[in-house]
């Protein structure tokens, strides 16, 4: 007996599982990273920050956290719209429009940074 089995979307499984988690733990590193830098820092005010935000390693830390962002994002995203938007054509430009918005906010977040 053989069961026919309809498969719907890209059902991508344990690698966006595993994306989700990877880029979950990067973003709790870096906001125990910041709340540390926070905690420990005797005076909050413009230059502190420009200080903390002007070491190489902050600017590499802040990047990598931003593009867990940027991918966490995507893949809670993505999984939304196939779940839930049927018609291919308008789920095709949706998920088109948040690459192109995930991919100018990273690019902005780059922009930031390394002005400082």
């Amino acid at each position: 007996m053989t069961t026919n089995r309809i498969v719907v979307g890209a059902h991508y499984g344990l690698r966006d599982w595993l994306a989700q988690r990877i880029s979950a733990v990067v973003l709790l590193i870096y906001t125990l990273l910041l709340l540390g830098a926070v905690v420990f820092t005797s005076e909050l005010n413009y230059f502190t920050w420009a200080g903390l935000f002007a070491n190489v390693w902050m600017k590499v830390a802040t990047l990598m956290a931003v593009f867990a962002l940027m991918w966490h994002a995507w893949v809670g995203i993505r999984d939304i719209y196939m779940d839930y938007i049927k018609p291919t054509g308008v789920r095709l430009f949706l998920q088109v429009l948040t690459v192109v918005a995930l991919a100018g906010y990273a690019f902005w977040a780059v922009i930031i940074l390394w002005r400082v």
